[in-house]
């Protein structure tokens, strides 16, 4: 399954170990530095608190580094808010209200953003309709 709509650190940890683990760290701790254990950690931690022990073990292989000792290592990593952002809750209110029949100064007012973002947000929504078929 693709997950490029998503950041491309949250869709390698979907990738690893599922989509609901990915959302559920953005969720819980984006927009925050956190380190990744090389291995799965024992008794309390962030990751293990966070998704479970399975998850947690798959997201540690995807994310370990060899060292030229032969070991493995953690890695630090930004992780981003992804679609559980503030912005990104904004633009599913806006699209909402749009797609209940707002204007767009209506639906831009109720999600505390522009009216030109509705517009585009309008416009995107016209450009994804199949219900015209292409001409080329």
């Amino acid at each position: 399954m693709s997950y490029s709509w998503l950041p491309e650190l949250l869709a390698e940890i979907a990738e690893a170990a599922g989509l609901e683990a990915a959302l559920r760290i953005a969720e819980m701790h984006g927009g925050t530095r956190k380190r990744i254990p090389a291995h799965l950690p024992t008794g309390d931690h962030w990751l293990t608190d966070c998704v479970d022990q399975v998850a947690a073990a798959a997201i540690c292989k995807q994310f370990r580094q060899g060292s030229g000792s032969g070991r493995f290592r953690g890695a630090y990593v930004l992780i981003p808010r992804g679609p559980t952002g503030a912005v990104a809750a904004a633009r599913r209110r806006m699209v909402q209200e749009l797609q209940r029949g707002a204007s767009a100064a209506e639906a831009a007012r109720a999600a505390g953003m522009t009216e030109r973002s509705a517009y585009r947000a309008r416009a995107r929504h016209r450009r994804r309709d199949d219900s015209q078929g292409n001409l080329f």
